[in-house]
């Protein structure tokens, strides 16, 4: 089953100024489609060939060792950024609402409180990686993971990640991370991730 490249809810620079068209465009048609090209390379002709990619980096330990470090990066790589695209939207930002703004509060007593700590999650990752809003357990946390590691395969439900990689945000903000943490903010698409707080909850 071949697996095609998810198309993007809005127009490559819709998410302007905050991300710019061209690194939308480079992020998104070549970096997220290599992904696609070598995970489909490792798991064809496997039984994991007909699986979702989420499905498969849920119990890596039954992939072969042969292709277990493939499928981990570039499945992962694939399962990443395609909630990364989906969490993102333009006339979005502000603050949750609903059982999920209510279940921040609950959690850190204010959504800056945890504005604060997913931003440092995101800041501190050494190298590449990925700040993470996760479901464990019926409880929320905030995550990180180093490369293109998925929580999925820590038995965690994502709801928002935020890519850290250099070529999310090179273009722009060249090595200020800090700035472009900032910016994205303003785009995020909290209808989104209220509705996967309530599929996993």
């Amino acid at each position: 089953m071949a697996i095609e490249l998810p198309k993007l809810d809005y127009e490559y620079n819709a998410l302007e100024p905050f991300i710019d068209e061209n690194t939308m465009r480079i992020h998104h048609d070549k970096h997220h489609q290599a992904y696609i090209d070598k995970y489909s390379a490792a798991v064809n002709g496997t039984k994991f060939d007909h699986r979702d990619v989420d499905d498969v980096l849920s119990d890596l330990s039954v992939v072969p060792e042969s292709i277990r470090t493939a499928v981990k990066n570039h499945g992962g790589g694939h399962s990443n950024h395609r909630l990364f695209w989906k969490i993102m939207g333009p006339k979005s930002g502000g603050v949750p609402n609903g059982s999920l703004g209510k279940a921040i509060n609950a959690k850190w007593g204010s959504f800056d409180k945890f504005k604060e700590e997913f931003s440092n999650a995101a800041l501190n990752r050494f190298g590449s990686g990925w700040a993470w809003l996760c479901v464990d357990k019926g409880e929320l946390l905030v995550h990180s993971t180093a490369n293109q590691d998925s929580p999925i395969s820590e038995g965690k439900k994502p709801l928002l990640c935020l890519d850290v990689w250099e070529h999310a945000y090179y273009l722009k903000h060249q090595n200020r991370r800090g700035e472009y943490v900032a910016a994205w903010w303003n785009i995020v698409n909290w209808k989104e991730v209220e509705k996967r707080h309530k599929e996993a909850i």
